[in-house]
């Protein structure tokens, strides 16, 4: 029987240490006034399960499309360009 698969894709494998170190830089850089702003406004947003909010397209989409890696390699992921690329598509 296969293992079932970690939520949040596989674990790093880092030495007791430099895992610890990474969870205390991990933590910090979360509580930063951005990070908790944006977590604030997605929890706002209530969006339905199964979706994330968007705060580049300031919308709820699915979790698979939201993760990174939603743009062709051309273009930038998860800047002003996309949202930019995301207004054209929705004029045509």
């Amino acid at each position: 029987m296969a293992k079932p698969r970690r939520k949040g894709g596989p674990k790093q494998k880092l030495s007791p240490a430099a895992a610890k170190a990474k969870a205390i830089r991990d933590k910090k850089y979360a509580m930063t006034a951005r990070r908790r702003r944006f977590k604030a406004e997605s929890q706002r947003k209530d969006c339905p399960k199964g979706y994330d909010y968007d705060h580049n397209t300031k919308r709820c989409v699915k979790e698979s499309h939201n993760r990174g890696g939603t743009q062709s390699k051309s273009e930038k992921d998860g800047t002003k360009a996309e949202r930019r690329q995301n207004r054209r598509k929705k004029k045509k």
